[in-house]
């Protein structure tokens, strides 16, 4: 299924062996990993992270949920299935695939249905509403999203108290803004937030990058992309995510690392102009060490929800707004509202993110893993 931005094979829990390392042995198979060609030509992954995913759908396991959902992440080039974050994009892919599936029953045949998904990575509840019809997900309709050609049905996703997903607490360190301290950059200052997936930002300025650059100006940098993924390392300790600085290196899903800006010209990946009143706040964002061609959604929920944190890095690029905020990425603008309050002892509470995704059933059948 495509859900969002990102391809993922989808399976009932039912279908799959108890033992986490068989089922790993499937989804690397399944998948054509590892493969150090990069390309995954023998199997159905497409090469970067967005296209190498599963999603495990079955029996919910705690009340307030319909069905459990477990994201794998399927590393490309290294024998690895990670299950430390959630993906935003294909949760919009779970609702109906769970309802088509047979394994929650729509409340009516024709009209609007929610499903409550329980995802096991994060704890995390998320509501999931999409039409129906004739008691089926209906795949077709009129929103367009940035990254995606055509059209589908709106799929609104509402994450649930979204902090502390990854560590337990929405600031990890305590505060808004820290300062790591990473050999080769020296003093880099760092806003580390953790809100449906964990996620470290940095002002482009301090990589000496306006904030724009594309994907693949940014592949064309390698010691760049070195350094991001050490500003990770170093912001996953100060997160309590691994224990030591070789351990976070090999922990490839979280936290997400970018770089904000503040709203400015720029160009998509299609070559259209995106100009700088279309976005509230221009985001590049890096996982498992590639860059995105269009955003995480799980860290344009963090993102949305750090610059509503006063002094955060990113809080202090973005446009001053009170509603909605509009995220510039390389594919276009992503819309995504948050709503975020301060708390009597001076802390922050996420209480809610919200968005919209298009989500497509591709094939179903068997895949020879």
């Amino acid at each position: 299924m495509r859900g969002g931005t990102s391809k993922a094979l989808v399976f009932n829990v039912e279908d799959l062996p108890r033992d986490r390392a068989a089922r790993d042995a499937i989804f690397l198979s399944a998948m054509g990993s590892p493969d150090p060609y990069g390309r995954q030509l023998d199997g159905m992954g497409g090469g970067v992270s967005s296209l190498s995913k599963v999603c495990l759908v079955g029996p919910p396991s705690v009340d307030g949920a319909d069905v459990d959902y477990t994201f794998v992440q399927v590393q490309v080039k290294d024998a690895a299935c990670d299950y430390r974050g959630n993906c935003g994009n294909m949760s919009s892919a779970i609702g109906p695939y769970a309802i088509d599936e047979g394994l929650v029953r729509p409340a009516v045949a024709d009209g609007q249905a929610t499903v409550r998904i329980h995802n096991t990575n994060t704890g995390k509840i998320i509501h999931s509403t999409f039409p129906v019809s004739g008691g089926r997900s209906v795949a077709r309709g009129d929103l367009a999203i940035p990254g995606v050609a055509g059209t589908g049905a709106p799929v609104r996703l509402d994450f649930l108290k979204p902090g502390g997903a990854t560590t337990g607490r929405l600031l990890p360190t305590g505060n808004a803004v820290d300062t790591l301290q990473v050999p080769g950059l020296g003093a880099v200052e760092a806003s580390m937030v953790d809100a449906a997936n964990a996620c470290v930002f940095v002002d482009a300025a301090t990589l000496g990058l306006t904030g724009t650059e594309l994907p693949e100006k940014l592949e064309a940098m390698p010691e760049l992309l070195a350094a991001m993924n050490e500003i990770r390392a170093h912001a996953s300790v100060a997160m309590g995510i691994a224990p030591t600085i070789e351990q976070a290196r090999a922990i490839r899903i979280v936290p997400f690392v970018g770089f904000v800006s503040a709203p400015q010209n720029a160009e998509t990946l299609a070559g259209e102009p995106l100009p700088a009143s279309a976005v509230d706040l221009v985001v590049r964002m890096l996982s498992s060490g590639q860059p995105h061609r269009a955003l995480p959604l799980t860290a344009s929920l963090c993102t949305a929800v750090a610059a509503r944190i006063e002094g955060s890095v990113a809080q202090r690029a973005a446009r001053a707004a009170g509603g909605a905020l509009r995220l510039g990425m390389p594919s276009g603008v992503l819309t995504v509202d948050a709503a975020v309050r301060r708390l009597p002892d001076g802390g922050w509470h996420a209480e809610r993110g919200a968005f919209f995704r298009t989500t497509r059933r591709l094939f179903d059948g068997h895949v020879y893993a």
